[in-house]
């Protein structure tokens, strides 16, 4: 099967939960920058957080699916997997937020963001698994060593978050959206080098 309607469904998925974030800010009562800060301004900053988590899920899903075209049914489930937990981000930055960066809510968001890396890591080997396209994405790819470090580091900033406090574990939530927040230049190379190819 292609994946043109998985993508097109996938990014009008993802622009509702971005959507449905923005929702949630609080507009100041006044015309001041104090006024904003007071009423949006811890806010702004996890509004910000996770949206750059959504923006890197959407960039990496659209390389995926530059490089690998054909899905299965295991490939539209797992992807399925993968919009539900980051269905989720607009209701765990919320709750964050309304509870001023508390224990349970931070760890809670951050288990999100592990259910969501493992998700996509699932995904990718989903669509590995593909007659054609795993060696294909091996070559692209090359090792998941930054998929795996970044499960090991959203686990390390869940326990932060839990067992020292919540905002040890939103500074490696940052680190690790930093670590994802360049472009992949790989894929840019793979698409070019097979253009010239053809051409």
């Amino acid at each position: 099967m292609r994946s043109n309607r998985l993508e097109a469904f996938s990014d009008g998925v993802m622009a509702i939960i971005i959507t449905i974030m923005v929702l949630e800010l609080k507009a100041p009562d006044g015309p001041t920058l104090n006024a904003l800060w007071d009423a949006s301004g811890p806010s702004l900053l996890s509004y910000l957080l996770s949206f750059v988590y959504v923006g890197i899920y959407w960039n990496n899903h659209h390389h995926l699916f530059q490089v690998c075209e054909q899905v299965n049914g295991t490939v539209l489930w797992a992807n399925l997997a993968q919009l539900f937990v980051l269905s989720l981000l607009p209701f765990t930055t919320s709750w964050m937020d309304e509870q001023s960066l508390a224990t349970v809510p931070v760890v809670v968001y951050g288990v999100n963001l592990l259910a969501a890396g493992t998700a996509f890591y699932l995904l990718e080997h989903a669509m590995a698994r593909i007659p054609g396209q795993g060696a294909r994405m091996r070559e692209v790819f090359g090792q998941t060593l930054k998929e795996r470090a970044s499960l090991v580091l959203y686990v390390a900033g869940i326990l932060l978050s839990a067992l020292v406090v919540p905002w040890l574990g939103l500074v490696v939530f940052v680190v690790v959206a930093a670590i994802w927040v360049i472009p992949d230049r790989r894929v840019e190379r793979y698409l070019a080098q097979l253009d010239s190819e053809t051409a």
